[in-house]
């Protein structure tokens, strides 16, 4: 079966009975069908292996589905890998500009909307650095800048957290939901971390091992903004506890 014609709604999301088997036969997804408008942060957690990154690679279009449809709008979209991904010959500023640079952005307006983004993500002060000289950390964060340069509608997050420490990670989750508040953008983030995923998120959905399926839905109701303590919360930790649950069934 082929795959339906993609359209671009703006701000939006949706995945419509999407399948992905690869040329070699395995079936990577199964039936994936769920939408992700503006404003909206749904988490997907899930086993290693069950076709979470394959999800997000046809989110972009650097996958075609086998079966199914996806909507999604993909003028400039926002794609946050597990790599930072800088150029190490590029200093902070530079690499922050550079999609606004391939996007034919005049060199004055890149210069002052990578400045914003820069002051967004907290690295004011390190525009002139280069990679080398940078914790893990704030390599995201320049990654994060990056991205935000294009004032992306919809923004994808493979799992862009999972080689720093855990303090770092915290930091950096609540600098996203910060992000998120701005920005408002219609966010799909990939975890293997159960507190990231509801710390974060609008929505949390479980994926069941190969082929991936969505097997359960959790509705995140916590304010914005959440403050750090709130990982902390008797409530957090039961709602953890639940998608742990989910998690721990999907395997079989």
């Amino acid at each position: 079966m082929q795959p339906d014609q993609k359209t671009s709604v703006t701000g939006s999301l949706a995945f419509e009975e999407t399948g992905m088997v690869f040329p070699d036969g395995t079936e990577a997804l199964q039936n994936i069908s769920f939408t992700v408008d503006k404003g909206e942060f749904v988490t997907v957690v899930g086993p290693s292996g069950c076709g979470k990154s394959t999800l997000l690679k046809i989110a972009s279009g650097l996958l075609e589905p086998s079966s199914g449809s996806v909507r999604a709008d993909r003028d400039q979209l926002g794609y946050v890998f597990q790599d930072a991904t800088l150029l190490d010959w590029r200093t902070v500023q530079d690499n922050v500009e550079l999609l606004a640079e391939l996007h034919g952005v005049g060199a004055q307006e890149r210069k002052q909307i990578a400045a914003e983004a820069i002051d967004l993500v907290g690295l004011s002060g390190f525009e002139s650095h280069y990679p080398k000289a940078l914790s893990g950390g704030m390599k995201m964060r320049a990654s994060l800048a990056r991205s935000l340069t294009l004032k992306p509608p919809v923004f994808l997050f493979d799992e862009p957290f999972s080689a720093v420490d855990e303090i770092t990670r915290e930091h950096l989750n609540d600098e996203t939901q910060r992000l998120f508040q701005t920005e408002e953008f219609a966010g799909l983030f990939i975890t293997h971390s159960i507190s990231e995923a509801v710390f974060l998120s609008t929505r949390v959905l479980v994926m069941s091992a190969r082929p991936g399926r969505i097997v359960a839905e959790f509705d995140i109701s916590f304010d914005y903004p959440r403050l750090p303590e709130l990982r902390f919360d008797p409530s957090f930790a039961e709602l953890c506890g639940q998608v742990s649950l989910k998690l721990r069934g999907s395997h079989s």
